[in-house]
């Protein structure tokens, strides 16, 4: 097992300084000679992408979340650095205080409802056993909280921080036949990958209809089929009927009725959704008995794959890469950033 944590260790300490190297030698610069033969950087970038795609962009993507993670607590230091000195205090004891004031006492009763909620991986041991564990754990999570919102409220009050350094982004062709939903020339724009039965899929549905009622006209969301078969057996005739519904200009309605009911995703059910929604129900299931848009679904899923897509729901703000169903927060923080940028 050692062996093998330190063999994907040094896979990834390997393709990072590739993706290092190969952003600080730009595109006709030679990366290897044969003969007379120069190949550029530009050329292993390209092979590298379509290769393996998934590879690639992890690379850039784990890169660019280290830099980041980076940046972020730079930029955290310095501000509480200013707020303490504009207080008289040091660095530390200002953060102590400001992390005790947001803090709350972790309880029993905290302790005992972890356990309960997360009992299946505590590997038969007794509350009385991992209680200390868990308590330490969500002190942890609670300073961590505690200074995550000091910060936030440094960033507001103090100097303009202004994040010049830019995430690695990946170009989405959009298809006229792709559904989508809010301003056709928003400045942010979310390309989902996604799965009707996919219970994660599910989960981002929620957040993405919050997205949009908070954002409004600065976003739209562009849905791409990306049924995982292989462990959905449904999600590929649900995608066709999702198309189907598009016929009919009722993609969105009957996206949210196979959501609310994805643990029923027969033909007959998808039928009986089909005319909940009040779409022409022989229409709708002539459409769906002839599998007329299994080819597009098909192209959905080629589209992902080129792009290293491997599970849903896989997102892109602006080409700006979010995997699985993530809390509001981290597309809030990325939409701003983007609007920031415009």
């Amino acid at each position: 097992m050692k062996s093998m944590q330190k063999l994907l260790s040094m896979t990834l300490v390997v393709m990072l300084v590739a993706c290092t190297s190969a952003r600080a030698q730009q595109g006709n610069e030679p990366a290897a000679r044969v003969g007379d033969r120069v190949i550029t950087m530009q050329e292993l970038e390209d092979h590298w992408q379509s290769s393996n795609p998934s590879q690639h962009t992890e690379a850039l993507q784990a890169l660019y979340n280290g830099r980041r993670a980076a940046l972020d607590d730079i930029v955290a230091t310095m501000l509480i650095e200013q707020a303490a000195k504009a207080k008289g205090l040091s660095a530390e004891a200002f953060e102590t205080a400001e992390i005790a004031k947001r803090s709350k006492p972790v309880t029993d009763a905290d302790v005992a409802a972890f356990y309960q909620a997360n009992q299946s991986q505590m590997q038969g041991r007794s509350l009385d056993q991992v209680a200390p564990v868990i308590n330490r754990f969500l002190q942890d999570q609670q300073r961590a909280a505690a200074r995550q919102s000091l910060v936030d409220e440094l960033r507001k009050a103090g100097p303009r921080v202004q994040v010049l350094l830019d995430a690695p982004r990946t170009n989405i062709d959009i298809a006229a036949t792709d559904p989508v939903i809010g301003n056709p020339k928003a400045p942010v724009t979310i390309v989902e990958f996604s799965d009707f039965q996919c219970p994660f899929c599910r989960r981002a549905a929620p957040i993405l209809k919050e997205v949009r009622e908070k954002y409004g006209d600065k976003v739209r969301v562009v849905w791409k089929d990306f049924p995982l078969t292989q462990i959905h057996p449904q999600a590929f005739h649900a995608a066709e009927a999702g198309r189907c519904a598009a016929e009919q200009g009722k993609f969105w309605e009957y996206h949210d009725q196979l959501f609310g009911n994805q643990e029923a995703l027969q033909p007959d059910d998808l039928k009986k959704y089909a005319a909940a929604a009040g779409m022409d129900a022989t229409k709708f299931g002539e459409c769906l008995d002839s599998s007329k848009y299994a080819e597009r679904v098909r192209d959905g899923v080629a589209a992902g794959t080129r792009l290293g897509v491997n599970s849903t729901p896989t997102l892109y703000v602006n080409g700006r890469l979010v995997e699985g169903a993530q809390p509001y927060e981290v597309f809030a923080g990325i939409i701003d950033e983007e609007l920031a940028r415009k």
